[in-house]
């Protein structure tokens, strides 16, 4: 590391904090961005996620999964009887009213699920179990949820469509994409909040046999049911995850912000490197004309970029974190994982070396003989 670097870039301290704030700021920004990105897009697939299904049935043309229209549940039995199936259940997920003893009303998104199955059922859980939903009226909601639900304590008696419903337990971390809170219950419950018909679902979970090739169940199903769209789990939740995130363009306002922080940081780092290069223009000039290559004066602007790069981000991953674990209790997730972390270190090196280029190319036609110019 060149000692000059070191010593233009800490001579002017206020100039070094202007610098570093712009860091900062730019990349809390992208950081914050991109994992409201990635928190939103788990929040839109979770409830795929999450069930340990291997194919989910819908009815024809369904656009995501909070949208799905309901089909008669003699489709269930057809399920069952394909060979390669070793479990199905009929599933619900369909928004509804939630009312609070105060008369206040909530829109809530109702999942009805089989709890003597092994999939599709709530994970998380923190106060009691899944058997506990056999009771009547059960239902669980998440701790996330609590205060928008007026919801205190397990035994809580609330009202969903006019229906009496009861909390038997609370998730943690379940949360929903939409300002829709999720409520676990059984199918049964299920119909009757969402006032279904008796004969209705709009799901069929499926569980293969171990051995079973899935493509080709996949086929036989949607061949036994031309009426429906057989999905495989996977690919369920990616349609999900496009709709909300492309299709309503809130993905898309969420990645223009990330790549607003990317140019605000390149163009106050810009600047302010810019600006310590030509404080020091004479400096320079004066490495020059003692036959100082280009390419150490070069890399004394690159290591000064460098690190305030370093500095900047390590300052970042702090603010960083802080306004993360401010959000861990909202219903805005903010998912920041190692791999995000580690990105953000190179784009932050690349974007302040990038800024020192613009010092460069103006280095690269200095004069030596300025130095001895009055």
């Amino acid at each position: 590391m060149p000692p000059l670097a070191r010593r233009n870039l800490f001579h002017d301290k206020i100039r070094l904090m202007v610098t570093l704030n712009g860091i900062v700021f730019a990349v809390v920004l992208i950081v914050v961005e991109l994992g409201l990105f990635t928190g939103f897009t788990t929040a839109t697939s979770g409830v795929m996620d999450h069930s340990q299904a291997d194919l989910w049935i819908a009815a024809r043309s369904t656009p995501y999964v909070d949208q799905a229209v309901d089909f008669n549940e003699r489709k269930f039995y057809q399920v069952l009887a394909t060979p390669g199936v070793a479990d199905a259940q009929k599933y619900i997920v369909r928004w509804t009213e939630w009312k609070q003893p105060n008369g206040r009303t909530e829109s809530v998104e109702v999942i009805g699920l089989d709890p003597n199955k092994s999939f599709g059922l709530p994970w998380n859980i923190v106060t009691g179990d899944v058997q506990q939903l056999k009771q009547p009226h059960a239902v669980m909601v998440d701790v996330i949820y609590k205060q928008k639900l007026g919801v205190h304590n397990v035994g809580d008696w609330f009202e969903i469509r006019g229906h009496r419903a009861k909390v038997v337990g609370f998730t943690q971390g379940i949360r929903a994409f939409t300002t829709a809170p999720y409520v676990f219950t059984t199918f049964k419950n299920a119909q009757e909040f969402a006032q279904f018909n008796q004969n209705q679902t709009n799901f069929v979970l499926v569980k293969a046999v171990p051995s079973a090739d899935l493509a080709k169940l996949k086929a036989e199903l949607q061949r036994r049911l031309p009426d429906n769209d057989v999905y495989l789990t996977r690919e369920f939740a990616a349609k999900t995850n496009h709709y909300w995130m492309f299709t309503t363009g809130a993905g898309i306002s969420v990645l223009m912000a990330a790549g607003l922080g990317l140019v605000v940081g390149i163009v106050v780092v810009t600047q302010t490197i810019y600006a310590t290069t030509m404080d020091h223009i004479r400096e320079f000039g004066t490495l020059k004309a003692m036959g100082a290559p280009n390419s150490y004066v070069y890399r004394v602007i690159i290591t000064q970029a460098t690190i305030a790069a370093v500095m900047g981000y390590v300052l970042a991953v702090v603010v960083s974190l802080f306004v993360i674990l401010g959000g861990a209790k909202s219903g805005a997730p903010i998912q920041v994982g190692w791999q995000l972390l580690v990105s953000m270190f190179f784009v932050t090196v690349g974007m302040c070396v990038l800024a020192a280029i613009v010092s460069i190319k103006k280095v690269m036609g200095l004069d030596p003989a300025m130095v001895f110019r009055g």
